[in-house]
């Protein structure tokens, strides 16, 4: 059990950390993606107008993707193969991201908030799949 809360702890701040240093390093090779994390979060932080473009959207599934799996192969890893730790990480990834489109609702189109908040579960259930085939 001590291992499954350990997995559970490990991947969710592993998710963390992997998904705002990987937007950072996007953003510093990548300077429109910088450009449109700043107006977004400007937007979030004054209430402003923001115009999301589809393809750095698509990029954040994507990225968003990798992470939850990431994230839910090294909980299962800690937990020594117990399946349980990436489902309980995906489900409390799964609670973050609907609170994050909550947050943003307005800012970002209906489709986005959908796929990306559908993916956070299943990405982090494949992750702790892997550890079961290597």
């Amino acid at each position: 059990m001590v291992r499954i809360v350990l997995g559970v702890i490990a991947g969710f701040f592993a998710w963390v950390i992997v998904w705002f240093g990987s937007e950072k390093i996007l953003s510093a090779i990548w300077p429109e993606f910088g450009t449109h994390q700043r107006a977004f979060e400007a937007a979030i932080t004054n209430g402003g107008q923001f115009t999301a473009d589809t393809t750095l959207l698509l990029t954040h599934i994507v990225l968003g993707s990798i992470v939850s799996v990431m994230s839910g192969f090294l909980a299962a890893l800690i937990a020594g193969g117990n399946q349980r730790a990436p489902l309980v990480l995906g489900f409390l990834l799964l609670a973050f991201g609907v609170l994050k489109a909550v947050m943003s609702w307005p800012y970002v189109p209906i489709w986005y908030h959908v796929i990306f908040t559908a993916l956070l579960l299943p990405m982090t259930i494949l992750g702790g799949k892997l550890i079961t085939t290597t």
